[in-house]
């Protein structure tokens, strides 16, 4: 039987004024396998992070759960002060009960907001209940990036990518690069002559080391994953 504890944050009145927060905590209470509830005024403060920390040690958590604001905000801040406790950072989820909620729930009851949270923690506790505790890895990625399309935006981002150092394939269904500017006698609003702007860029793209250049060419299939594609 897993050991959770349940922590909804007031937010101050941020949540507090239209969600009733001791209500959500009392009914995640009645949840099997959760075996701490609570509600504390700040969550994220330090005085709130300790009161976490010590709750996790008192009651041998084995999950976290925090009702709170949007996991964009503080999950670092929270999945931080679990692992500083001794407990697996994801093992710790965060419902966003105030971007959700409270902030588009204008009921003075509080009844609209309340139900929405219950339900949103309740989905949150039988998510981590299928957690697994994870562990970071580092893995070598290749400094490589593919461009595809050799027009001016692609010319110009294979040239950034390569002034970074990084080596950039650009890849041209068409003969040539230069794309349907280099077909253009003007550029509003200037009125610069397109080759003017444009041939430099294509001059420069074809010399630089660190670009390789295939035209007629088209992409068919990607492998591999983030960091190393192939």
């Amino acid at each position: 039987m897993p050991r959770i504890g349940v922590f909804v944050c007031q937010c101050g009145t941020n949540i507090a004024s239209t969600v009733d927060t001791k209500k959500v905590a009392d009914e995640m209470a009645k949840i099997p396998g959760v075996v701490y509830t609570g509600d504390y005024k700040f969550m994220c403060s330090a005085p709130g992070q300790d009161n976490l920390k010590e709750i996790v040690k008192k009651h041998k958590l084995d999950g976290v759960i925090v009702s709170a604001c949007s996991p964009h905000m503080h999950e670092k801040t929270f999945r931080k002060a679990v692992e500083a406790a001794g407990l697996n950072p994801y093992k710790c989820e965060i419902t966003n009960i105030r971007e959700q909620c409270s902030w588009v729930h204008h009921d003075p009851t509080k009844a609209t907001g309340t139900a929405k949270s219950i339900d949103l923690t309740r989905m949150s506790i039988e998510r981590l209940k299928k957690n697994k505790s994870l562990s970071k890895i580092k893995i070598p990625i290749k400094k490589k990036a593919l461009v595809i399309g050799g027009g001016i935006a692609g010319i110009q981002a294979a040239l950034d990518i390569a002034e970074g150092g990084r080596e950039v394939i650009l890849v041209e269904r068409e003969p040539s690069i230069g794309g349907n500017m280099a077909k253009l006698s003007e550029t509003f609003p200037t009125m610069d002559c397109s080759q003017c702007i444009m041939t430099p860029k294509m001059v420069e793209a074809s010399l630089n080391e660190n670009i390789t250049i295939h035209t007629w060419s088209e992409v068919e299939k990607v492998d591999g994953y983030i960091g190393n594609f192939t």
